[in-house]
């Protein structure tokens, strides 16, 4: 009934017959003459109206499953469109082509400039590890304090620089993600090394429970810097004295969770988007926002969950759920 509606709403010529027929029927009655005459008429030119609007009906319904084809199509095309009735019709089309064609323009130089800036900032990170580990060799024969609180701020600059290369790559077409079966606890304990320094200097004792046969099909160094993130966070905001606690359950579920300053219940629901920082981030002043919403959109790709649980004062616990899910491969 909605496609008739819609079909007179838009045709409204094809009520105009019937319309004249009444006017004809008031002028006989008002002058007294005999309504069969109208009638007769009336039966004579019914077929041909009905059959006519049966036909211009049925082009309509047809022209509509095209166009609802087309938009429902991957591929849409505006050269796929049925041909116009009318000049009017054409006109639309015409200025629906070079609409189409200055979309594709405009998308193809993004494109190009999103390329060239991915490129760029790909080139700078791997020149800027240079002086990174050039500095990592100077200080590694180093045992003073001094030397060991570089080391703790030069891995936070190599953090930030593989969270700019994360955040450019996410949707990029050809992230590199490789599917293997992945033991838990080996790369959980290359992640807490790399924090070693970070964990003696603020004086965090660190608890990996025993994972024994906890595995994953998932992609390590994503994973991985997930891990990372989540550590790097709760270092952050643990008070010297504190613990963080890595285990896992069955699922599998990594848990990394802290006895930290936790995070405030009204911040909990925003603190995977991207670019909110909260309470804890504005106290901090350095906080950019962007961890937590890197490590969501990497779950999400790789088909994980991660959700965060945590009370002020009290710490927080991060869950990455790492059932089997279905994913998208290239």
């Amino acid at each position: 009934m909605t496609l008739i509606f819609s079909y007179f709403r838009t045709r409204h010529m094809a009520l105009l017959p019937p319309l004249f027929l009444a006017v004809f029927a008031l002028v006989f009655l008002l002058y007294g003459l005999p309504l069969y005459a109208v009638g007769y008429a009336c039966a004579l030119c019914l077929p041909v109206y009905l059959a006519a609007l049966a036909v211009s009906f049925a082009r309509f319904c047809r022209r509509h499953r095209t166009l609802t084809t087309l938009l429902a199509c991957a591929d849409l095309c505006a050269g796929n469109l049925p041909e116009p009735r009318g000049i009017i019709e054409a006109d639309y089309q015409a200025l629906l082509r070079e609409l189409t064609r200055l979309h594709e323009s405009l998308l193809g130089q993004t494109q190009a400039r999103y390329d060239e800036r991915i490129a760029y900032y790909t080139l700078w990170a791997h020149q800027i590890k240079t002086p990174i580990a050039a500095l990592r060799l100077q200080l590694a024969g180093q045992d003073t304090r001094e030397a060991r609180a570089s080391l703790c701020e030069l891995m936070r600059i190599e953090q930030y620089v593989e969270m700019a290369l994360c955040y450019l790559r996410l949707d990029s077409d050809g992230t590199d993600y490789v599917f293997s079966r992945v033991e838990l606890e080996p790369m959980v304990r290359a992640c807490a090394r790399r924090f070693a320094p970070q964990f003696i200097a603020r004086r965090l004792r660190l608890e990996l429970v025993p994972m024994e046969g906890a595995a994953a099909l998932t992609d390590e160094k994503w994973l991985a810097f997930v891990v990372d993130q989540l550590l790097m966070n709760a270092v952050k905001y643990t008070p010297a004295g504190g613990v963080i606690r890595v285990s896992a359950s069955e699922g599998p579920v990594l848990c990394i969770e802290d006895t930290g300053i936790g995070i405030a219940a009204e911040d909990l629901p925003r603190i995977f988007e991207r670019g909110f920082t909260g309470h804890n981030g504005r106290q901090d002043k350095r906080a950019s926002g962007i961890g937590l919403y890197l490590c969501r959109r990497i779950c999400d790709n790789l088909g994980h969950t991660l959700r965060c649980e945590s009370e002020v004062g009290r710490g927080t616990r991060f869950f990455i759920g790492l059932e089997k899910r279905e994913v998208l491969a290239e």
